[in-house]
């Protein structure tokens, strides 16, 4: 693909009130395009993907001390590098390139990634995998980062068992893939609806445990660990072994021996992952009702926030 210049103006989606997006999110055909930093690479956005904690955002979560007067949502994407700022040493004009593009999750940068251009620094991007479309590419950072992630920090390793709660949303697809790939578990189940078993074995879940059927505190086998990707943390830490550990992404009251993660992006961790990704050992999970068009962000949300998505919520293409 091309490089091409930046104009000045852009169209991207973009809310000035706290809400649902439905009730306040825009579209406007006339942002400014951001200039990127020293330590900055602006990209052309191809695809976007979108996470729970952006509607959490846009509800309030995360205010500034004083409300800035116009936000663009959006923490993944993947696009082609238009523009370097003078320190950037990773990458050059038309590279293509993928990443979560606000480092900690609870400071988020005004300008994200649902609009047509992005800046963000290089320490944050990777370039995209060679088998991935731009649209799989979007749909792994921030969640594949949480997976990876959660997993060291629960010290998980090679021969340990472990129960993902929320087995076929966007970051229990990667986690079931990533102890298996990467980790070397010995045993992973999931819950699910019963209409995605199939998914989840395919991923490489052993086992897999309906959730309107049965309640993983009742299950004899307890785990090595459990990652609750959908916030029960109670039932969590009954699934555990003594010794076990819990890992917690959804806010919420926790108790030991949960512990919660907070993913800080990096673009280390999609480079280190690069291998098994090219490999096609992990591979992106895109909902099946998108990509969603450009045109049509306000309904990915909709559907977003119906927590019954499967895998990850994409849009594209960004135009």
């Amino acid at each position: 693909m091309a490089a091409e210049s930046a104009p000045e103006k852009m169209k991207g989606w973009a809310y000035t009130q706290e809400g649902k997006a439905v009730n306040v999110l825009q579209f406007h055909t006339d942002l400014p395009v951001p200039t990127p930093k020293d330590d900055q690479v602006l990209i052309k956005v191809i695809a976007a993907a979108l996470n729970p904690v952006d509607a959490k955002r846009m509800l309030g979560l995360f205010r500034s001390p004083e409300p800035p007067f116009l936000i663009v949502p959006g923490y993944d994407a993947a696009g082609v590098v238009v523009k370097v700022g003078s320190q950037v040493t990773k990458f050059k004009v038309g590279d293509q390139v993928y990443g979560n593009i606000n480092e900690h999750p609870a400071h988020p940068k005004l300008f994200g990634s649902l609009a047509e251009y992005t800046a963000v620094e290089e320490n944050l991007l990777a370039l995209k995998p060679n088998n991935l479309s731009f649209p799989e590419a979007a749909s792994l950072p921030l969640a594949i980062e949480t997976a990876y992630g959660g997993l060291e920090q629960a010290g998980f390793s090679a021969g340990k068992s472990i129960l993902v709660l929320g087995g076929a949303g966007g970051v229990g697809t990667l986690v079931i893939q990533v102890a298996k790939h990467v980790f070397g578990a010995s045993e992973i189940a999931a819950t699910s609806s019963a209409k995605k078993f199939e998914l989840l074995k395919s991923l490489g879940a052993d086992k897999v445990i309906d959730y309107t059927k049965e309640n993983v505190e009742d299950l004899p086998q307890k785990f090595d660990v459990v990652y609750d990707a959908v916030g029960q943390c109670e039932r969590a830490v009954k699934a555990v072994k003594e010794g076990g550990k819990v890992v917690e992404i959804v806010g919420g009251p926790i108790s030991p021996p949960a512990s919660f993660y907070i993913v800080i992006s990096n673009g280390l961790t999609l480079e280190k992952l690069k291998p098994l990704i090219e490999e096609g050992k992990v591979k992106p999970v895109i909902d099946p009702i998108g990509p969603f068009p450009f045109s049509q962000v306000v309904e990915a949300f909709a559907h977003l926030d119906t927590g019954r998505a499967t895998g990850k919520v994409v849009v594209h293409p960004i135009a």
